[in-house]
């Protein structure tokens, strides 16, 4: 069945900006996962790829780790060495993993819209992401999008809800978060905007129409 969008939501005149891994896009499928840890040839034993995948995360996000020194990180925690071969294509497998989106998500967005909501961007992400994010099919519903490997600032850190905030001209009691993580949506009310830890699209949908 080819989903709908749901009745217009008006929330001015606050801005709700959303999170995009796990909110808009979905978390990348068993086979992508099962294809990332068989080009790093770690099948025998994922554990330790994945526990040295989220580990150096943190760099890409923040912008001070590049791709290659990123993977150069997880081969040396796993005890092999790739070559920039490898890399180019571990990375495009990981990148690919987190192209899928969420129709149900998408559909919110569209009856933000159609209410006349501001709407903006922030995501935890490498600026490999950026053109994605701002180019995609998606990109027109955002008024800005902001990647924290561009900004030097990461999520839940109260810098980077500030410059947000700041950049769109508003008072934070009209910042409105969407996250997956509980730290991000705290991290989003520390600083006087309200929000909202996301689980599926309907609970979504509910809670901005309560707030209508």
């Amino acid at each position: 069945m080819t989903p709908t969008v749901p009745a217009p939501i008006s929330l001015a005149p606050r801005v709700v900006v959303f999170d995009y891994g796990e909110v808009i896009s979905r978390e990348p499928t068993a086979a992508d996962r099962a294809a990332l840890v068989d080009r790093a040839g770690a099948t025998a034993d994922a554990e330790p790829f994945w526990a040295s995948y989220w580990a150096h995360r943190l760099g890409l996000d923040r912008g001070t780790t590049s791709i290659a020194e990123y993977w150069q990180a997880v081969a040396h925690d796993l005890g092999t060495d790739w070559s920039p071969i490898d890399v180019h294509e571990l990375w495009a497998l990981d990148h690919r993993g987190w192209l899928s989106i969420d129709p149900g998500t998408l559909g919110v967005l569209h009856a933000l819209a159609a209410g006349g909501t501001r709407l903006a961007l922030l995501s935890n992400a490498g600026a490999d992401f950026s053109g994605w994010l701002r180019h995609g099919s998606f990109a027109p519903l955002f008024e800005r999008v902001f990647v924290s490997g561009e900004l030097g600032l990461v999520k839940p850190d109260a810098e980077i809800y500030e410059h947000v905030i700041d950049e769109l001209g508003i008072a934070a009691s009209d910042f409105v978060f969407i996250d997956n993580k509980a730290e991000n949506v705290e991290g989003a009310k520390a600083v006087g905007g309200d929000g909202h830890v996301f689980t599926d699209a309907a609970a979504l949908e509910s809670w901005l129409r309560t707030l209508a």
